[in-house]
């Protein structure tokens, strides 16, 4: 494992399709204790925590300088996982099977929430932005913390998305990442955005 530490990050590089037990024990780890980590998604570089943690999520809209009326995106690695969190009945349910399973493109769907996670993470709001990542590296993750992870794009708000973290002990101010997964340039851009709330009226709020 490359590990090397600079500032308060550690950072480890990795290879999507050949990564070790070591490095999967690492990151797990860290999101368990609370810390801040970037990582690679199915889409951007994510900057996230545990979703349960209000400590860690209040470190996240700080760092991107974020307003707090504005909610933050949740990572499930299971439709199983994601009702414990938000309302899916049997409409919804078959909808997210298709959107997820059948779509090649990552997409991410706005549900109403339970309330069960910090309202910091929902601004206050009674709904909730999830995905289900296609992206094996991040289900593993998720099911072995065994809770949703928080996924908001690596960049300060109103600049755009990094596609690679070379600079970011220079680029957060005082307060940094804990963990920096680097996995080299990313070139995608942030998941379509469907509200389906209500089902007879689906909303596209990002394409």
């Amino acid at each position: 494992m490359n590990l090397s530490v600079f500032l308060a990050m550690k950072k480890i590089n990795i290879k999507l399709n050949k990564i070790t037990e070591e490095d999967y024990i690492l990151i797990i780890n860290y999101f368990k204790q609370g810390k801040i980590v970037v990582y690679p998604t199915d889409t951007i570089y994510g900057l996230g925590c545990l979703a349960t943690d209000k400590k860690a999520i209040e470190k996240i809209y700080r760092m991107k300088k974020r307003a707090k009326n504005k909610p933050l995106l949740i990572l499930a690695s299971s439709l199983s996982m994601l009702k414990k969190y938000c309302y899916v009945n049997k409409p919804r349910n078959d909808f997210l099977k298709k959107l997820w399973l059948e779509n090649k493109k990552p997409v991410s769907a706005v549900l109403k929430s339970k309330k069960i996670l910090p309202e910091t993470l929902t601004a206050g709001q009674d709904s909730i932005a999830v995905r289900l990542p296609r992206n094996d590296f991040l289900i593993k993750i998720i099911k072995k913390i065994g809770a949703p992870i928080v996924s908001t794009s690596l960049n300060k708000s109103g600049e755009e998305p990094k596609k690679d973290v070379g600079d970011l002990e220079k680029y957060f101010d005082r307060e940094k990442p804990d963990l920096v997964v680097d996995a080299g340039i990313l070139k995608g851009k942030p998941s379509k955005l469907v509200d389906i709330r209500e089902m007879g009226n689906i909303k596209i709020l990002r394409k």
